[in-house]
């Protein structure tokens, strides 16, 4: 065998070697033995999924009481492929008024382009929402707590109306990931996450999960997902196991500092509305306690009047606290959010006195966070 021909095939005999986590195969083409193996119904190519990702599908399964899993590159592209998978030309889908910016994008923009139109609805309305159905109307898309305001949604209500007219529901359970809420075992149809968010867990790799109970719509997603060529790198298929690991232990840390931290801001001043679903005084808590095991680090609140050079002393006096999109990792982050805000008339945060602000609680001592929120309070003043 010439030099060139050995360069290339040392491929050693891989026996039954045992690792605590998977091996990280990186690859397109995968080595099948048989011509019916290669042109068969199995994952045949590396796009397709190699071992990390089918024991991420397994652990996402777990986690959401799920039969079928299929991995996205990002938790948008989960919504997109999910929605994308279930309707056509013609159609018609409801989606909440709170929900994720992008998500809500895609609906409106993306669908038009494709034929397909969207009602957006007051993520409050329950059973009321039959009243928006219309002949053409085939899927409801659920988010609960809502992206920004935390609203949230009288699932098993929507739920009802939507069987009554075969309908199908989708929810987008970032929040709840499958610890907190359990979309499927209420009896919603498909269900989506961002990976990117707790279960990552350290900011560094993003990723998106679809998941059913229904042969019929996995089979439809699985076709999709093919159609547009969707895939998972094998490292942020791997970053999200691990993360999952630790899932568990994490949220409750960012629970607990998450409490505590919304309790402090809540006898602050400067704080108008807390927008935390533990909190009695969260208009829906009584919802949150019936369909949710807990909460998280995420919540908002809003601020009574300040002048924007006031609340931009405040924003930008954080020591501890990062200004940036996303969240569910180790750090702390917070952020104002009028600038993104677009809520239909008669939404509830149109009331707000001041701005709204969003603040994920990371894996920080919660005393030294609120010892950095005191200095960038006293900061608005100076």
């Amino acid at each position: 065998m010439k030099d060139d021909t050995r360069l290339i095939h040392t491929r050693l005999g891989r026996g039954p070697v045992k690792t605590v986590n998977p091996p990280v195969e990186r690859g397109s083409t995968v080595l099948l033995p048989t011509r019916e193996v290669l042109y068969g119904d199995g994952k045949v190519y590396g796009r397709m999924g190699l071992t990390v990702h089918r024991e991420l599908e397994a652990a996402l399964c777990a986690l959401e009481n799920a039969k079928h899993c299929r991995l996205t590159s990002n938790g948008l592209q989960s919504i997109a492929l999910a929605v994308g998978a279930v309707l056509e030309a013609g159609d018609h889908i409801l989606i909440p008024d709170c929900a994720y910016g992008p998500s809500r994008r895609y609906c409106t923009r993306r669908l038009r382009a494709m034929g397909i139109s969207s009602t957006r609805f007051n993520p409050t309305i329950g059973a009321g929402i039959a009243d928006l159905i219309q002949d053409e109307t085939k899927a409801i898309l659920l988010e609960s707590p809502g992206s920004l305001t935390m609203d949230i949604m009288d699932t098993p209500a929507i739920i009802e109306v939507a069987k009554t007219h075969k309908l199908i529901t989708l929810f987008d359970n970032t929040w709840g990931v499958g610890v907190l809420h359990r979309p499927l075992d209420l009896g919603v149809d498909i269900v989506m996450q961002a990976l990117t968010k707790y279960p990552v867990g350290h900011a560094d790799a993003m990723g998106g999960a679809v998941l059913t109970n229904s042969d019929r719509f996995a089979n439809q997603i699985a076709m999709c997902s093919e159609d547009w060529g969707i895939s998972l790198s094998p490292d942020d298929a791997y970053y999200g196991l691990r993360g999952l690991r630790s899932l568990h232990t994490r949220l409750k840390q960012h629970e607990a500092s998450g409490l505590a931290v919304a309790k402090w801001l809540m006898d602050r001043p400067e704080v108008d509305t807390m927008l935390h679903p533990a909190f009695e005084s969260h208009p829906e808590h009584t919802i949150w306690q019936r369909d949710f095991a807990g909460s998280n680090g995420l919540f908002s609140f809003t601020m009574k009047e300040v002048s924007t050079e006031n609340l931009d002393r405040f924003l930008e006096a954080m020591k501890l606290f990062g200004m940036g999109f996303s969240w569910g990792g180790f750090e702390s982050l917070l952020i104002s959010c009028d600038d993104q805000l677009d809520r239909i008339e008669g939404d509830r945060i149109h009331d707000r006195k001041g701005p709204l602000i969003r603040v994920h609680v990371g894996l920080e001592d919660p005393d030294d966070l609120i010892a950095d929120l005191d200095q960038a309070f006293a900061a608005m003043t100076d």
